[in-house]
């Protein structure tokens, strides 16, 4: 069954906190461990068995495309020939990727991107959703039952904020050593990986429609939005201290969010 419920990936978002690297690609396609954070985020989710991705294109959206259009190619021996101008490819092992992607704007807000994204989702009643800018080792098999057992319209995955600066540890006045803390332990906050019936789409209005915003509010109003609380990482990537952050922790062999083989 988890194959066949689809993704939804936000990804045309102009990123603007991150423009040392979004000023020449789209904020999906700014690398970690010489793959684009959009990349992590499909391997997490195939991890789970979601193999279908519908992503909303904006902001420099054609880049996107072109990834995946040479994907295989980059990811694959190949034999050239020059003479008769052949290629062949010496295909491994290829993700089961099946991946649609759709402009919803350049300047749609996230909730329009996901209304424009409701052609694709087409019938199905229940779909996934999150953005293209945060990693976490997330359950989605929990995440998904959760929602199941509930019966409500919208589940949101609440996440403990990141601390964003390290730590001073203190014996008396001295310090003793400096921390950089994975979490801050302290409340909760949106942390995307959405799962959504396709009426929630029906709480948005238009493209100016911000979906953290009015559809969530009237979400809750209604009773309608329920929370999946992950205790384990999360990670977003607004700026480029937290990109190199993420970088560190891949490089490190360790990168809590890898929970693939």
């Amino acid at each position: 069954m988890l194959a066949s419920i689809k993704t939804i990936i936000l990804g045309g978002g102009l990123g603007t906190r991150l423009s040392e690297e979004t000023v020449v690609k789209p904020k999906p396609m700014v690398e970690i461990g010489g793959q684009p954070i959009l990349w992590h985020i499909l391997k997490l989710y195939t991890h789970y068995g979601y193999r279908d991705f519908g992503i909303a294109l904006g902001y420099k959206g054609e880049l996107i495309k072109r990834y995946f259009l040479d994907y295989r190619e980059l990811t694959s021996d190949l034999t050239i020939d020059l003479q008769s101008k052949t290629t062949y490819l010496h295909e491994r092992s290829p993700e089961p990727w099946r991946v649609t992607l759709m402009d919803t704007g350049q300047d749609t807000q996230t909730g329009g991107r996901l209304r424009r994204m409701g052609e694709w989702i087409g019938s199905d009643r229940i779909f996934m959703a999150t953005y293209g800018d945060g990693l976490g080792n997330i359950d989605l098999a929990a995440l998904l039952a959760f929602h199941q057992s509930h019966g409500r319209l919208a589940t949101v995955t609440a996440v403990r904020p990141p601390a964003r600066f390290g730590g001073i540890r203190l014996e008396g006045s001295r310090v003793a050593g400096f921390a950089e803390k994975p979490q801050a332990g302290e409340g909760w906050i949106n942390g995307g990986f959405f799962v959504l019936d396709r009426r929630a789409l029906d709480f948005i209005d238009g493209d100016a429609t911000i979906w953290e915003r009015e559809p969530l509010e009237r979400l809750t109003a209604q009773g309608q939005l329920m929370a999946f609380c992950h205790e384990g990482y999360w990670q977003p990537m607004d700026t480029l201290r937290e990109k190199n952050l993420l970088e560190e922790q891949w490089q490190s062999g360790k990168a809590p969010w890898k929970v693939w083989s």
